[in-house]
């Protein structure tokens, strides 16, 4: 099974989840000086929420929680990361981003114990705080473990009057262990390279011809003769392209005589006359070739499209930034990742069958990326919201996806616990979270108003539906004439009445007289509607009638072809 879990991540992975178990860590953690946790939600109009959908209270700044985060990692085992912390603090002070990263650390440092010693760390960050997450990130794991900073290209533009457009993140590439898996990953030839390179061919294709030496004289193995030739004498040593080892399979910690052997017995070395300091060379045939190695720069370039050989797509088109206006990818959650990124990440450094980690998961894109690529997964997230997302759009992309979400109601007894526990907020964002509804008033502060949650629906998202949540058992037929006035005087479309317990008889009948709503173009539907709990969960968001598919909130994924049934996690 692959497990989905509601909470802090740090107490998921410090309770559920074991040492050494996970091969793969992918994490995006937010940070932002001038929003909360999590995301800021958009209405019609596309001005901000005042309502945050926010997971710590406080998180980023400097409080208890953060001076505690830090007193664990001055009390923890690894002293190399209390060291570096202790003299971060030292130049930061205590601010915001020393706040987000003590909270980091701690993390990071358990990220590092579930992690096999095989496994690999990608961090995914901006500017803004990835050279002080790169120094913490060498304190846990050791800086030899270091492998790449990755730069992605996030938008088209960013356009600044007094510095240049920032328009990439860096994602940090960190191994447990010189054990770590890696599958070298290729990407198509342009085709200036093609024509510039590729000028002769024979009955196999078009080829190239290359050294298998490099300049200087060796002592060990690559310096000493092979098939009668002698390195030393013309000043070299034999060097076997990397990238020619790889695109033909052969073991890298292969002596070179041995890859030299190899890539005789394939046909691609040229072997000249065994006179003066002539040396051999490598035929690399375009056809048999994989393409270009895939490097650290990864952008998509626009209106690219034909310069690759072999194929139609951009530079980099498979990584492109997920546009504003794209219809079938976005899902109406603003850092998403596009799942092609994480596709990437996950075939250079998994295998099927692997367990993979995002321990900030948001909107799911990377268990989906692992879900497709017949990975088993781990996502952890501390919003219900964000689970509610992510549950609906595994279900909506896999069909049959058997998985298991834990830490939030998974029947009604379970509902009823956590009204009882008197967390009256956090079963309000998790009864929203059924309906896909975004969570809080549109007004700027204050109370309420009425107004617990709102959906957005309509060709242009121009209808609203404003969403009243009860978890109490004395409702009555005056909530619903509350209800009724709440959506009359903020000019609403609809009212959704989201109960824990069963409506009476007159609440249906006063409900049912408010009478229809009609949206231009599209069918009517009650003006009034009483959704239980009971109902939320088992008919999620079309439990609720509206006149139009939800553009502005979260969207149907795209089916995907389920890759099988995945086996179970060692947690």
């Amino acid at each position: 099974m692959n497990h989905l879990y509601y909470g802090d991540n740090l107490g998921v992975l410090r309770d559920s989840i074991a040492t050494d178990s996970v091969d793969l860590i992918y994490l995006d953690p937010p940070f932002n000086s001038n929003a909360s946790y999590n995301v800021l939600f958009k209405g019609a109009s596309g001005a901000g929420s005042a309502a945050q959908i926010e997971a710590f209270d406080d998180t980023w700044h400097w409080n208890d929680s953060a001076e505690e985060a830090f007193g664990e990692v001055m009390r923890g085992p690894n002293q190399n990361a209390a060291t570096m912390l202790r003299a971060i603090r030292t130049f930061l002070g205590d601010n915001d981003m020393m706040a987000y990263l003590a909270m980091m650390a701690v993390r990071l440092i358990e990220l590092h114990r579930v992690l096999k010693p095989t496994g690999s760390l990608y961090l995914h960050c901006d500017p803004t705080a990835s050279h002080y997450l790169k120094i913490l990130l060498d304190a846990v794991f050791g800086a030899k473990c270091f492998r790449n900073e990755i730069i992605w290209r996030r938008t088209g533009s960013h356009n600044s009057a007094k510095r240049f457009g920032p328009i990439h993140d860096v994602i940090l590439f960190y191994a447990k262990s010189d054990q770590y898996k890696h599958k070298s990953v290729f990407t198509p030839y342009l085709k200036g390279h093609v024509d510039g390179y590729f000028k002769r061919s024979d009955k196999n294709g078009r080829y190239w011809t290359n050294n298998i030496h490099g300049a200087g004289t060796r002592n060990g193995d690559s310096g000493r003769p092979w098939q009668g030739y002698n390195p030393t004498d013309a000043g070299r040593h034999w060097a076997v392209p990397s990238e020619l080892v790889l695109a033909f399979g052969i073991d890298p910690d292969l002596p070179q005589h041995e890859k030299l052997d190899a890539l005789l017995e394939l046909g691609l070395i040229d072997l000249p006359e065994r006179s003066g300091k002539n040396l051999p060379t490598y035929r690399q045939y375009l056809e048999r070739s994989p393409g270009q190695l895939l490097q650290d720069l990864w952008a998509f370039q626009p209106h690219t499209k034909g310069s690759l050989y072999g194929t139609d797509a951009g530079i980099d088109e498979d990584v492109r930034w997920i546009s504003p206006r794209d219809t079938v990818e976005r899902l109406g959650y603003p850092t998403q990742k596009p799942v092609a990124l994480l596709e990437r990440i996950l075939n250079a450094s998994s295998n099927p069958g692997d367990t993979v980690l995002d321990p900030f998961c948001g909107c799911g894109t990377t268990v989906h990326a692992a879900q497709k690529l017949g990975r088993n997964w781990i996502g952890i997230d501390v919003t219900h919201l964000a689970i509610g997302l992510i549950e609906k759009r595994l279900r909506d992309a896999f069909p049959g996806v058997q998985f298991t979400t834990h830490g939030t109601p998974q029947d009604i007894d379970g509902a009823r616990d956590l009204a009882a526990r008197g967390k009256y907020h956090e079963f309000e964002k998790w009864a929203l979270s059924l309906i896909a509804a975004q969570p809080g008033n549109l007004s700027k502060k204050g109370a309420d108003k009425g107004i617990d949650g709102n959906l957005w629906f309509g060709a242009k998202s121009e209808g609203r539906a404003i969403v009243s949540v009860k978890a109490g058992d004395n409702v009555g037929v005056g909530m619903i004439r509350d209800l009724r006035g709440v959506i009359e005087r903020e000019g609403a479309g609809i009212g959704v009445f989201l109960t824990l317990a069963e409506p009476s008889k007159p609440m249906v009948t006063e409900a049912a007289g408010a009478g229809q709503f009609e949206l231009p173009g599209f069918q009517p539907v009650p003006r009034l509607q009483i959704v239980t709990i009971d109902q939320a969960m088992r008919l999620r968001d079309r439990a609720v009638r509206l006149p139009a598919r939800r553009d502005d909130g979260f969207r149907r994924a795209a089916r995907e072809d389920d890759k099988g049934a995945q086996g179970a996690l060692d947690l």
